[in-house]
């Protein structure tokens, strides 16, 4: 009878010991799961500024050969203006299958590999 007590201890340090290493892989699962979630956020993020910054310039070479061909340089940067305002316009009434979807999808996908 002596032993029980022993035993019931022994159980109960196993089963603290057993929860907090749990909670340890738990909390190192979690900082798995966000750092690659970041890491992949942030390197399309630099992705997509460089990409960014190559379409500006071919916008201004196009923008100056545009209005070189219609007379005036002006009017090259009032013709591209105006194909971004109606390609802003069809992103921004597609917005949710277009681009809200696509990317609450890639982070569920990167949450849940």
């Amino acid at each position: 009878m002596e032993n029980q007590p022993n035993t019931f201890g022994s159980v109960l340090e196993n089963a603290g010991d057993y929860l907090e290493t749990r909670l340890d892989l738990l909390k190192l699962q979690a900082v798995n799961k966000s750092s690659d979630v970041t890491s992949s956020v942030v390197s399309r993020m630099i992705i997509l500024l460089m990409v960014s910054f190559a379409i500006f310039i071919l916008n201004m070479g196009l923008a100056l050969w545009v209005g070189e061909l219609l007379g005036k340089v002006y009017l090259g940067f009032f013709v591209i203006a105006g194909f971004y305002m109606l390609v802003g316009l069809i992103l921004h009434f597609f917005r949710n299958s277009l681009l809200k979807e696509p990317v609450s999808t890639m982070i569920i996908k990167k949450m849940l590999n």
